[in-house]
């Protein structure tokens, strides 16, 4: 008797069934021998109870400005709604830490919740906010891998690890970096580094082209309208075939902090791979993605030409730090043309000679004004020695920013680089809150710590009378500052300094510099 008819339906049954089954994938991970040193995988969840803004507004740091209680009110408005946005970990979403919300779809994402942290850090002895990056590094994949959003319903990645959208900002090394210069928690540092070198590898496996440069896309660089691609492909969710150069500077930042990190941990031997790849990446970006007709750094696309779009995204190659001295006015001139990024509210996220440039209300990312890029404009400037120019930038947007709160009692997702106007999501704190907070403290107080160093920098550039009393240095330092009324710039500025623990002050002004040692006092 011929079985062959029963052998092929026995076949096909099998087949049908494997497929009603569901056919396994094969596993293409690549284990990254760093997550295995990864602790908070196995961390338990922190349940503790929340603290709400009426119990801890007495911790946070008090600023004095008699002549702009506006921008006081401003600031303490930013601190109420970030404590609403505080959220418990729950058994469903698999957190392990309370976390500040981004404020957008009750989902966590790496850019806002980077950003985040580095306002909320001055908020230490009310609440841990640094605690929110805990949850991403929870949800590391076991190939260094970390979500740009994970979903705070079930903690879920919000994409497969190989969408071009799937990574963000690799900003948790500046985060973690600034906390460690704030308060000195080696501790901490030792538990981060290898979730965070692991997650570089793991950028630096998947993200890059053959010559080196990295890809992103508009949703994954968090820029998502802007028309950086060539026609054909999608804006928003595709790379287009490009180097992009705002990936690429970031990789180059991120690389130069975790070798601070890796020196700070005496585990240098981690970092070789790093130290030669930040030093490609420079020279790439100095020989192939500067425009020498613009003096600007642009996107590259696969047949070598460059863009003709000026994003604000090029302005991390101040944070990157890699810009030659001889080019360096040439680059930052950008920032200060009028027809570019010198628009009525600084600075656009695109610059105002683009035919996409929307002059109304910024049209989201083509010309809209954002806390997190002024952020890092600002901190970019600082970098190459550039607080002048910060200063006129902070002044210009802060300034925008409480006109319009008290025009509409409203802290805006973004605004209009024109007009006296706010758009996005109201009361966006969120990112939003850099400006009343991180960009006041910094830039207009004047106020950078270097708690590993024991020292406070103070560059004083208002004439009012101004200061602050319970400024956070380190894990217990507090400090009260104040500094009297002046007529001029030039005038050595006359303080008051009072702080519980040794430093060294750094008093800047426009006239001069001194450095004076603060001893300990009772506060």
């Amino acid at each position: 008797m011929n079985n062959s008819p029963n052998i092929i339906i026995a076949f096909l049954l099998t087949l049908l069934s494997a497929q009603l089954q569901g056919q396994p994938y094969f596993d293409t991970y690549v284990p990254n021998k760093y997550v295995e040193e990864n602790i908070f995988l196995t961390k338990a969840a922190d349940s503790s109870a929340i603290p709400t803004y009426a119990d801890i507004r007495d911790k946070l740091p008090q600023p004095v400005w008699p002549a702009r209680q506006d921008v006081i009110n401003f600031y303490w408005r930013t601190w109420e709604i970030a404590f609403s946005n505080i959220r418990k970990c729950t058994g469903v979403n698999g957190f392990i830490s309370p976390y500040i919300d981004p404020a957008f779809n009750d989902n966590i994402f790496t850019e806002d919740c980077g950003y985040m942290v580095l306002f909320c850090r001055y908020a230490y002895r009310a609440f841990n906010f640094q605690q929110t990056l805990d949850n991403f590094y929870a949800k590391q994949h076991k190939d260094g891998f970390i979500c740009r959003e994970i979903r705070g319903s079930n903690g879920n990645d919000a994409f497969q690890r190989f969408d071009p959208s799937s990574a963000g900002i690799n900003i948790f090394p500046w985060a973690e970096w600034e906390y460690y210069i704030n308060f000195g928690d080696s501790e901490r540092l030792k538990k981060i580094f290898p979730v965070l070198l692991a997650n570089y590898q793991w950028y630096s496996a998947y993200r890059t082209w053959p010559d080196g440069s990295y890809f992103s896309s508009g949703w994954g660089c968090g820029m998502d309208n802007q028309p950086r691609l060539p026609q054909g492909f999608n804006p928003a969710f595709s790379h287009g075939h490009m180097s992009w150069i705002d990936a690429t500077l970031q990789q180059i930042a991120a690389g130069k902090i975790l070798i601070k990190m890796a020196q700070a941990l005496n585990r240098t031997k981690d970092v070789q791979d790093i130290i030669t790849e930040v030093a490609d990446l420079s020279e790439f970006v100095n020989t192939k993605m500067w425009d020498p007709k613009r003096s600007i750094y642009v996107d590259r696309f696969r047949d070598g030409s460059l863009s003709n779009l000026k994003t604000i995204g090029t302005f991390w190659a101040l944070l990157a730090d890699v810009v030659p001295k001889k080019q360096l006015p040439l680059f930052i001139a950008h920032l200060s043309d009028t027809t570019e990024f010198n628009r009525p509210h600084r600075v656009p996220s695109l610059s105002a000679d683009h035919p996409a440039y929307n002059p109304i209300d910024g049209g989201y990312w083509l010309g809209a004004v954002w806390a997190m890029t002024n952020y890092s404009v600002l901190r970019g400037l600082t970098n190459v020695g550039q607080d002048s120019l910060a200063y006129e930038i902070a002044q210009n947007h802060l300034d925008n920013a409480v006109k319009i709160y008290n025009k509409t009692g409203v802290i805006w997702e973004n605004y209009s680089p024109e007009r006296l106007t706010g758009s996005g999501r109201r009361n966006f704190v969120g990112e939003g809150g850099l400006t009343g907070t991180a960009i006041f403290l910094e830039y207009i107080l004047g106020l950078r710590s270097d708690v590993p160093n024991k020292t406070l920098t103070w560059d004083i550039r208002l004439l009012d009378e101004h200061g602050i009393n319970q400024y956070p240095f380190g894990e217990n330092g507090i400090i009260n500052l104040y500094c009297k009324k002046r007529k001029k710039a030039t005038d050595e500025p006359s303080i008051e300094v009072n702080s519980n623990v040794p430093l060294k002050l750094k008093l800047i002004w426009q006239g001069g510099s001194r450095i004076i040692e603060i001893k300990p006092d009772k506060i």
